[in-house]
């Protein structure tokens, strides 16, 4: 793609999350959420390939649907209540439409479908942004709104999502795709606390930004895209595979890593809202993605590639990619635990 062009999409990604974020008026924030969309389209079709354009039109329809879901739902709040504040949703059929919408523009389950079929189609770096910048202006949004909400729609959307992300990443093969359900999932434990400590979803997000962007990257680096190919990957660089299965890891919340802390801090605060029984579901949810991590850890470090397979066997040539943004984002992903109390005085 023309660098200057390239430019301009990537300009436009920022200036429509950063609309979004300082926004205060519907209207501005729908506006926003539409810039984002129109910036990332072309990023999503720039390889030329069906199954890349299938992926875009996929994606346009849905976030079409999802942005003429909130600019009704807005509408509605401003003939019911006269105003056009964010803040003031107070109507219940807007807000439970509204939630809907960013539910669906997020993929949170029952509205998730969409995602793993628009992350398989495009490559890991387009998906990296998929994954992670598309979903903080929603998210903000959510937050936002979470107060006017009633309690129990954002519950459910929450142990839905945990419970599908988990479930539904058991039996795939493709990693964009388990990747996808792992985002699912951790929309999820954003969503269900996000009525209670806001501060805490801001945080898991922070953490899942660090994770997601160190397991994209090092898949990037290998080039690999199924569970095959990641048989050969120890050979080829150990030091890198080493560190991408901790980084899978500590997606799945494995202590001492950086995944572990916004689980433990998230079941502490339900525990605290009196919901035991539902930090126990969450728990549970979370051992499911554990398993499928746990597999893809498994094939990349204790397998070894047999004489005939059906992956093409990689080049062990030496890579011209840049490793310093992996670097920062890999040490994040696996060292931040000890810090936990520093990290939290400064979210709180």
């Amino acid at each position: 793609m023309n660098p200057y062009v390239l430019t301009i999409l990537m300009s436009s990604l920022g200036l429509g999350t950063t609309l979004t974020f300082a926004s205060s008026h519907w209207l501005l924030a729908w506006m926003g959420l539409e810039i984002n969309t129109l910036a990332i389209i072309p990023l999503m079709a720039q390889q030329h390939h069906p199954r890349a354009v299938e992926a875009t039109t996929k994606y346009f329809l849905t976030q079409a649907t999802a942005a003429a879901m909130i600019l009704f739902a807005a509408t509605t709040n401003a003939w019911m209540t006269g105003e056009w504040d964010i803040n003031n949703l107070y109507d219940p059929i807007a807000s439970s439409m509204t939630i809907a919408a960013l539910a669906l523009k997020i993929g949170l389950a029952p509205m998730h479908f969409w995602l793993p079929e628009v992350l398989q189609g495009l490559d890991l770096l387009t998906g990296l942004i998929l994954s992670t910048w598309q979903k903080l202006a929603p998210l903000v949004l959510i937050i936002q709104v979470a107060p006017s909400t009633n309690p129990a729609m954002l519950t459910l959307l929450g142990l839905l999502s945990t419970l599908i992300g988990g479930w539904g990443g058991l039996n795939q093969t493709q990693i964009r795709k388990i990747l996808a359900y792992s985002s699912v999932a951790h929309m999820g434990w954003m969503i269900i606390i996000s009525q209670y400590a806001p501060h805490l979803t801001l945080l898991t997000l922070s953490m899942y930004l660090f994770i997601t962007s160190a397991a994209f990257l090092s898949l990037k680096m290998t080039s690999t895209m199924k569970i095959t190919t990641m048989t050969m990957m120890w050979s080829k660089n150990p030091i890198l595979v080493s560190t991408t299965a901790l980084a899978l890891l500590s997606l799945g919340g494995l202590p001492p890593l950086t995944g572990f802390m916004p689980k433990w801090l998230i079941l502490q605060e339900m525990a605290k809202q009196q919901l035991p029984l539902t930090a126990t579901i969450m728990a549970m949810a979370a051992l499911l993605s554990l398993y499928f991590y746990l597999r893809l850890c498994y094939a990349m470090t204790l397998t070894i590639s047999p004489n005939t397979t059906n992956a093409t066997t990689p080049w062990r040539t030496k890579t011209t990619q840049s490793t310093i943004t992996l670097a920062l984002f890999t040490t994040a992903a696996l060292g931040l635990l000890p810090i936990t109390p520093a990290i939290l005085t400064l979210t709180t």
